[in-house]
């Protein structure tokens, strides 16, 4: 398939046009690069199988790998994940930020996506243009990092368009997005466990 076509995008106030498009790939199925508060991510929509599986075939990914989420708010979290009191707090301080949560999911989350432990991997990023595309979706947003197979990470629309775009159904240019990962915090344990720390402030986890 040819190249996606690239679409310019206010990354603090998203054009409702753009986003529609946006919307529209994803309720058929498409696949896109947008930006988020950390990488670009590739996305589709949570509960369509295929579009996840052309991730897995773009990306060159093993089945193994784990996908993480978008959801637009802790109301939606506790839909897929299980938030338990101690859990609920670190999310209310940390959100919305550049992390990404593991939690138990529930049984809405689909298999495709499920971790090993039956856990997920959940961002609320803060990102107006992927927190917008969740809202007008309805429901979570698949989120990878937009970067070769190899696994260098690509920080403008254009790279993504040349590397990833016979793959891709829109791109969606906010401008560059520096290389810097979230911070993972596994909640599905007893106590916070910081997985990696990546941009967001993970101090106050630390032991």
């Amino acid at each position: 398939m040819p190249a996606a076509p690239i679409v310019e995008i206010d990354p603090l106030h998203p054009q409702p046009r753009v986003v529609e498009r946006a919307v529209s790939a994803l309720s058929s199925g498409g696949v896109i690069a947008y930006p988020t508060d950390t990488f670009y991510g590739i996305g589709c929509d949570l509960f369509d199988k295929r579009a996840i599986e052309r991730i897995y075939q773009l990306k060159q990914l093993p089945r193994t790998h784990e996908l993480a989420f978008i959801c637009q708010d802790l109301a939606e979290i506790s839909r897929y994940a299980i938030v338990d009191n101690a859990a609920y707090r670190v999310l209310r301080r940390k959100v919305p930020g550049p992390f990404t949560f593991i939690l138990p999911a529930t049984r809405l989350v689909p298999e495709l996506v499920l971790r090993r432990q039956k856990t997920v991997g959940i961002r609320i990023p803060d990102s107006p243009i992927a927190l917008e595309l969740v809202r007008r979706l309805g429901h979570p947003l698949i989120s990878t990092s937009a970067a070769k197979p190899e696994g260098e990470i690509l920080i403008d629309a254009h790279d993504i368009k040349d590397e990833l775009g016979h793959g891709l159904d829109l791109i969606l240019d906010g401008g560059f997005r520096p290389a810097e990962p979230s911070s993972v915090i596994d909640l599905s344990g007893p106590e916070p466990v910081v997985v990696r720390a990546g941009k967001g402030d993970v101090s106050d986890l630390l032991a």
